[in-house]
């Protein structure tokens, strides 16, 4: 076999030739930053988180109306007994008079504020004994049926102590000096009463005689016909 000297030179030649490669083709770095987390967790101390304060404003007043508070007709309102939480409600209706059904004295709290508005207290002491003890003076209840009729009382307020019977029995016999059927009288008298409606104050009111008031005044705008 004859031996190329020429030939093997060559190769000897291409395996010691270097590729240098261009700026093109050369490898970049990046670097990437590792972090590491730490060995243990790092716990952040609480923070109690406050509310705002908040501002009251001295000039609001809550209006707070008596038990069974209602509007019976215009410069007429019914209630139950009224407290010192109620005064300043009272006071935005301007009254000029308070009928009291019941027998005992008005308490001096009470008086207080009547002589401070300048408010006329007219009682009437009407006994709130319970069935079947339940009596109901018809003399009574004119008289103060023509306290309530007067218009120079207006605004006026009616109550006893739960204003449920004695202020409903005056309610109710307004009512029909208004011509209200005695369906509606009772209906009104029982919205009140709830559980606690009385048959004796029910009769009373269906017995009650109006014909002595037909020659007054009636300044109310549902007795107009």
């Amino acid at each position: 076999m004859k031996f190329d000297h020429n030939l093997h030179q060559e190769q000897q030649e291409k395996e010691q030739t270097v590729v240098i490669p261009s700026e093109e083709n050369m490898c970049r770095t990046i670097e990437v930053a590792i972090i590491e987390p730490p060995s243990q967790p790092q716990v952040l101390p609480a923070v109690k988180l406050t509310p705002p304060p908040t501002t009251v404003n001295d000039d609001e007043e809550m209006f707070i109306p008596p038990l069974n508070f209602a509007m019976v007709d215009n410069g007429i309102f019914r209630s139950g007994f009224p407290n010192s939480t109620n005064f300043s409600f009272l006071q935005s209706l301007s009254l000029r008079s308070i009928i009291y059904l019941c027998p005992e004295p008005y308490p001096e709290a009470n008086m207080d504020f009547l002589m401070a508005n300048g408010i006329q207290l007219y009682q009437f002491g009407i006994d709130g004994a319970k069935e079947p003890f339940v009596n109901i003076p018809e003399d009574t209840i004119r008289e103060a049926l023509k306290v309530v009729i007067d218009a120079r009382n207006h605004p006026l307020l009616i109550h006893c102590k739960r204003g449920k019977h004695r202020t409903g029995c005056l309610v109710g016999c307004l009512r029909k000096l208004q011509r209200w059927c005695l369906t509606s009288v009772f209906d009104e008298y029982q919205r009140f009463a709830a559980a606690k409606a009385r048959i004796s104050d029910q009769r009373f009111m269906e017995l009650f005689d109006t014909s002595s008031f037909k020659h007054l005044p009636m300044p109310f705008s549902c007795s107009k016909s």
